[in-house]
C-alpha cells in the first residue's frame, strides 16, 4: 500500500487526537464503571472496524484484509497481556481511582515502542529477507513457551525485573501514594512514589509485549502502515478494556493455547514466506486463510474456556 507522507502525518494526528479525547475524559482519577469501560471499548472496536472498511472503500482490499487480521492478533495478545498488568496492579496495590491513570501512561508507552520497532523491523525486512527465519522462528518458540506456561499449575505472580529492582534500590522511595504524584519532597529529600514505580513496571513489560507482537503482525503484513494502524487501534482502548473484562480474564483458561496456535501458525507462515522470497517452490499462505485460522482459534478457545470454567465451577459447588 502506497502512502504518502500526509496520509501519514494526518494518521497520526489524528491518532494523537483520539489519544488526546481519552485522555481528557480520564484525567481526574476514579473508578471506571462496568457502563463507562463498556461505552468506551465498543467506541474504539467500531473505530477499527470503520476504518478498515474505509481501507477496502478506497480500493485497498488486500490491505483491509492485512489491517483486520493484524488488528484481531494484536488485540488477542494485548487481552492475554492485560491479566500481566492485573498481576502488576496487585503486586502494587495500586487504588482502584489511579489505575486508570497507570493504564493510559502504559499504553502511551506502548505506542511509541511500537512505533520504535515497527521503523526497525520495516527497515531489517527492506534490507534482509532472512529476517523472516528468524521472525519465524521466534514466534514458534514463543508459542511453544506459552504452552508450557500455560501448563503450570502454580499461582501466578509478578516477578519484578532487573530494571525494577535497580530503580527501587536507586530511588528513595515511599511506602504510600500520594495521589498521582510520581515523587514528593518530604523533610528536604526528593522520594519517588509508588506511583512511579507501577508505571515503570508497566512500560518495562510493555517491552517484552512488543517483542511478541512485532514479529506476529509481520508476519501478516509487510506494509509499516498497516502494521502501525492495526498496533495503534489494538492498544487504544485498551484501558477500558481492562476494567471491562478483568474479571473474564480468569475464565479465559485456554486463551494461552489459542494464542499459541496462532503464534505457530504466523511463525510457520512467516518460515514459508522466507523460503518463497528465496526461490523455493512451496506453498504460500493467503491473507483469507490467515483471517480465518485466526477468528476461528479464538472462538474456540473462549468457547472452550467458558465451559472449563463452568465445569469448574460446578463441580467446586457440588464439592462443597
Amino acid at each position: 500500500m502506497d502512502v504518502s507522507l500526509p496520509m501519514w502525518a494526518l494518521t497520526i494526528v489524528v491518532l494523537c487526537a483520539l489519544i488526546a479525547v481519552d485522555f481528557f475524559f480520564g484525567r481526574k482519577p476514579h473508578e471506571v464503571t462496568l457502563k463507562e469501560a463498556a461505552s468506551w471499548s465498543i467506541f474504539w472496536v467500531v473505530l477499527a472496524v470503520l476504518f478498515g472498511i474505509g481501507l477496502a472503500v478506497v480500493g485497498e482490499g488486500q490491505a483491509s484484509g492485512e489491517f483486520f487480521a493484524g488488528y484481531i492478533t494484536e488485540k488477542s495478545l494485548s487481552v492475554d497481556n492485560l491479566f500481566v498488568f492485573i498481576l502488576i496492579m496487585a503486586k502494587f496495590s495500586v487504588p482502584a481511582q489511579y489505575q486508570s491513570r497507570v493504564l493510559m501512561v502504559g499504553v502511551l508507552i506502548a505506542l511509541v515502542l511500537r512505533a520504535i520497532f515497527i521503523a526497525a523491523g520495516a527497515a531489517l525486512i527492506s534490507t534482509f529477507s532472512w529476517v523472516f527465519y528468524i521472525f519465524g522462528a521466534f514466534l514458534i518458540y514463543t508459542a511453544w513457551k506459552l504452552i508450557q506456561d500455560a501448563r503450570k499449575d502454580e499461582e501466578e505472580e509478578f516477578e519484578e525485573n532487573r530494571f525494577l529492582k535497580t530503580i527501587e534500590r536507586r530511588l528513595p522511595a515511599t511506602d504510600q501514594y500520594h495521589g498521582t504524584k510520581l515523587w514528593i519532597v518530604e523533610n528536604g529529600r526528593r522520594l519517588v512514589t509508588p506511583m512511579l514505580i507501577v508505571m515503570l513496571a508497566i512500560g518495562s513489560t510493555d517491552v517484552l509485549f512488543a517483542l511478541d507482537s512485532i514479529p506476529a503482525i509481520f508476519g501478516l503484513t509487510q506494509d509499516p502502515y498497516i502494521v502501525f494502524t492495526a498496533n495503534a487501534f489494538a492498544l487504544m482502548g485498551l484501558r477500558q478494556l481492562y476494567f471491562l473484562i478483568g474479571g473474564l480474564l480468569r475464565k479465559l483458561v485456554h486463551l494461552s493455547y489459542g494464542l499459541s496456535i496462532i503464534l505457530g501458525f504466523i511463525g510457520v507462515k512467516l518460515v514459508l514466506h522466507a523460503l518463497h522470497e528465496n526461490g523455493v517452490h512451496v506453498p504460500e499462505i493467503g491473507i483469507p486463510l490467515s483471517l480465518s485460522v485466526i477468528i476461528g482459534v479464538l472462538a474456540i478457545t473462549t468457547i472452550t474456556s467458558l465451559y472449563a470454567s463452568r465445569k469448574e465451577r460446578e463441580g467446586s459447588k457440588n464439592g462443597s
